[in-house]
């Protein structure tokens, strides 16, 4: 039982625990190539989350890391077999209930641990903040916290790469298929120059960008590159908690 991990503990240990900042993995469950499973974003984020929430609670933090949420926005992906989309709204109101019930019971500070590109939670907790003035809301996207070029040959990708590939053959090796089996993750461009330079945005429609749903090519993962990346990420999370759970709400700008 690891005292940092509600889904592990009990009324008898939890009634008397102090809890200076909860943590939110939050993934998604899509098509992820021919070789990666659906819960691709899930078990990274919770991997994220437990080795992180390790290393912070040995450094004193009173953190507690939430279930996994294990749907997230798949709205360009409605084509795709049992990609489980969940509407933004939706999110929001999740947010909204677990909020609610950490700003009754006093703890103020919650951190989503965001292992989805297609979630977006800053408006929401945007609008959020205003219903919960006392709250500390935040988030981050684990998979932007170190620069992928450090590690892998084929940085680019952004679903199925080299990158999320490496991970789930370090975390779970049994659930990779055979990297020969693999799609080569190729994925078309938008022929609006803007669009391709990212600083106009519209949603992507899967699979007319894909042919095996992934964007990168992975043939070149190995569960040796995910160990590196993951330790390389888990140190800067493991950091972000300490410093979120330390942190006095009253004193938070210098």
């Amino acid at each position: 039982m690891r005292p940092y991990i509600l889904a592990e503990n009990n009324w008898k240990a939890i009634k008397d625990q102090e809890v200076e900042l909860a943590v939110l993995p939050w993934g998604a469950t899509e098509a992820h190539n021919y070789h990666l499973p659906y819960a691709t974003d899930i078990i990274e984020s919770e991997g994220v989350a437990e080795e992180a929430g390790k290393r912070a609670w040995e450094q004193g933090a009173k953190i507690m890391v939430l279930p996994c949420i294990p749907f997230g926005v798949n709205t360009g992906q409605t084509d795709i077999k049992l990609d489980i989309n969940m509407h933004p709204s939706t999110q929001a109101a999740i947010l909204n209930d677990v909020i609610e019930v950490l700003d009754r019971q006093g703890i103020k500070k919650l951190l989503v641990l965001n292992g989805h590109g297609g979630n977006n939670f800053k408006p929401i907790i945007r609008e959020l903040g205003v219903k919960y003035p006392d709250m500390f809301i935040s988030f981050c996207n684990w998979f932007q916290a170190v620069d992928k070029s450090e590690f892998f040959d084929h940085p680019d990708g952004d679903h199925a790469d080299e990158m999320e590939t490496s991970m789930v053959m370090y975390l779970r090796p049994e659930l990779v298929r055979p990297l020969k089996q693999a799609g080569e993750g190729k994925a078309k461009e938008y022929r609006i120059k803007a669009l391709r330079e990212d600083w106009a945005w519209a949603e992507r429609r899967w699979s007319e960008v894909t042919e095996d749903t992934g964007v990168g090519n992975p043939k070149k993962a190995t569960a040796e590159k995910g160990k590196a990346y993951f330790e390389a990420v888990v140190q800067k999370v493991s950091t972000l908690f300490v410093e979120m759970a330390e942190a006095d709400l009253n004193d938070l700008y210098e």
